[in-house]
């Protein structure tokens, strides 16, 4: 079945590259809508496409505040423009969704319907969800519009009015689709899994946003995320993923070459015998694709292996890498280089390389072994997850650490099982709120927006959040629904390094890199040779953290980036009945 699915998959992927603005087509060529859809077959056939829509490599090549290469994401920097078409702002899969249940009462089998109706309203919630995510209030479109349809010229309907016809499709969802596992196939749980993600998304948007002007509040989505999480995890028979143990289990989840169905939920598939690759080893493996690494901010936030913040230990700031790597969260030796690290399979002990690096935290999350053949360009084909249980015991815990109604007992039914994974000490709420934690309160490392008397447990689900989830796709859209933007703005930084000279990362009493001052002739046994303020940039100058961003730091507006601008040519194909969002000048007038 794995196979049959990847060539579906990759047979839709073709086919809709190939037609992306036909939106008077039928998705099939040759069939005929009116006599097709009859029979489960015909559904099948149609529907395989459907998973085309879930994301691929931007999975793991997220770039925001956690992950940095060596030019920032344009939305950090001010970077966007305005789009004549696309962007985002592309509908053909919608209708792909829509014409299956314009035309699936041609099946007779009403068992059968549902169940494929079920599977078009899953996909259709999911599409509008990244609509609302990136634009905000879009038009609601619930069959096939041809070219010449005057629906096309209809204005935005608000995101309530959005948000509300989601609910209605993946409640439906919930209740036809089949409640089996399967990794590569939507069920019951994927679709819990999913009301309980965009329906979080929106009650802490609306909270941190202000928006107040729909009979529906914040609290309201909050308590369908928390009710859907809640059934999810007492209900879906899904654990964790624990083999080999607390030192590898998490890694291991992420680089197996087939998804741990006993977490992963739904998994991007691919397989080496069909050439169906992505190139998540290359890309943290070479400088190619801008040396990716992650930030020191995030990795000074992973506590002590006993609980204790790192961020409370005397010199912890400019502690050195070897010294910063003692003794923390499992989890970070799991996700980057640390002294000792050596790939999946193999004996040999690698330094982090800054080579490959820019920050000197050396991704190594997806990571597979050298045996694997996944080295080279395009060449891994370790499954990526697209919604797995950690995700969903997160979702539960923020959702009811925001409302005010979190308890001991739901922080043990949510995140002690994602510490007791990796041997870590549970969160205890009561102490959580007693002693906020200044780091993660900060305006330059944290979360200044959170206040009130869960401060303290809403921070530290929010580490927990950014830690477990790291390098998976959610950390933009985190960003953009706490509201907290202007931490684009605050330096994106490395390693510390105190003086020039040579370094032993991974404390083998040999050097591994030496920073030179220019002009320096250096003599080192190190094997990399980087020339400060020309390969190589210090916060300080001579001295101080990596700061690839120096000469270029951050820029956020906050009056108009937490969306994007809607296309110029397709407000002029509504005669402008598609507004502009707010802050984007596109030289109409409204």
């Amino acid at each position: 079945m794995k196979k049959i699915l990847s060539l579906l998959t990759l047979a839709g992927a073709l086919t809709l590259s190939s037609c992306e603005d036909w939106l008077d087509k039928y998705p099939l060529a040759q069939m005929s809508p009116e006599t097709f859809f009859s029979n489960e077959t015909e559904l099948q056939a149609f529907s395989n496409t459907f998973y085309t829509v879930f994301p691929a490599t931007s999975i793991y090549s997220e770039q925001v505040d956690n992950v940095i290469a060596s030019e920032l994401m344009a939305e950090m920097r001010d970077g966007r423009t305005i789009p004549g078409s696309g962007s985002g702002w592309t509908w053909t899969q919608l209708r792909d969704f829509n014409t299956l249940l314009e035309y699936s009462s041609n099946c007779k089998d009403i068992e059968v319907r549902n169940r494929y109706d079920a599977l078009a309203r899953f996909f259709r919630a999911y599409f509008y969800f990244e609509k609302v995510k990136r634009f905000g209030d879009v038009p609601w479109y619930s069959k096939p519009i041809g070219s010449d349809d005057p629906e096309l010229k209809r204005p935005r309907d608000s995101r309530e009015y959005v948000m509300q016809r989601m609910i209605e499709d993946i409640d439906f969802a919930i209740r036809y689709l089949p409640t089996k596992h399967d990794a590569y196939r939507v069920t019951k749980w994927t679709a819990l899994a999913l009301k309980s993600r965009f329906c979080l998304f929106e009650g802490t948007f609306r909270k941190y946003h202000g928006i107040d002007q729909y009979d529906n509040d914040w609290k309201y989505y909050l308590q369908l995320s928390a009710e859907a999480a809640e059934e999810f995890i007492a209900n879906s028979g899904y654990t964790l993923y624990t083999a080999g143990g607390t030192s590898i289990c998490y890694r291991d989840l992420f680089a197996s070459e087939n998804a741990q169905s006993d977490e992963v939920i739904l998994a991007r598939d691919y397989d080496q015998a069909l050439n169906i690759v992505h190139n998540v080893t290359f890309y943290t493996m070479s400088a190619s694709y801008g040396r990716p690494g992650m930030t020191r901010k995030i990795a000074d936030s992973y506590l002590m292996a006993d609980g204790s913040r790192f961020t409370d230990k005397e010199g912890w700031e400019t502690m050195e890498f070897k010294d910063m790597c003692k003794n923390r969260d499992p989890r970070m030796a799991q996700t980057i280089r640390t002294p000792g690290y050596t790939r999946i399979g193999t004996t040999t002990k690698l330094i982090p390389d800054l080579a490959n690096s820019i920050t000197g935290l050396h991704l190594i999350k997806y990571a597979a072994g050298p045996d694997a053949g996944s080295d080279s360009y395009n060449k891994s084909y370790n499954d990526l997850p697209i919604f797995r249980t950690a995700e969903v015991l997160l979702n539960f815990a923020e959702a009811k650490a925001e409302l005010g109604t979190l308890t001991q007992e739901d922080i043990n039914f949510s995140i002690k099982k994602l510490r007791d994974r990796v041997g870590m000490p549970n969160l205890i709420l009561a102490d959580a709120n007693a002693n906020p934690d200044p780091y993660l309160s900060a305006a330059k490392t944290g979360y200044p927006n959170v206040s009130g008397e869960n401060k303290g447990v809403i921070l530290e689900i929010r580490r927990e959040r950014t830690i477990e989830l790291f390098q998976e796709g959610f950390r933009y859209y985190d960003i953009m629904r706490w509201k907290e933007g202007k931490t684009f703005e605050q330096p994106l930084l490395g390693l510390y390094i105190p003086a020039k000279g040579e370094y032993d990362l991974d404390d083998d009493g040999t050097p591994d890199v030496y920073f030179a001052t220019k002009g320096e002739s250096v003599s080192t046994k190190a094997k990399l040779t980087l020339v400060i303020e020309q390969d190589v940039y210090l916060s300080e100058g001579d001295h101080g953290f990596i700061s690839p961003h120096k000469y270029n730091p951050g820029k956020w507006n906050e009056e108009r980036d937490y969306l994007y601008p809607i296309p110029t040519d397709d407000r002029e194909l509504s005669d402008f009945a598609l507004t502009q969002n707010p802050g984007w000048k596109d030289g109409f007038t409204e």
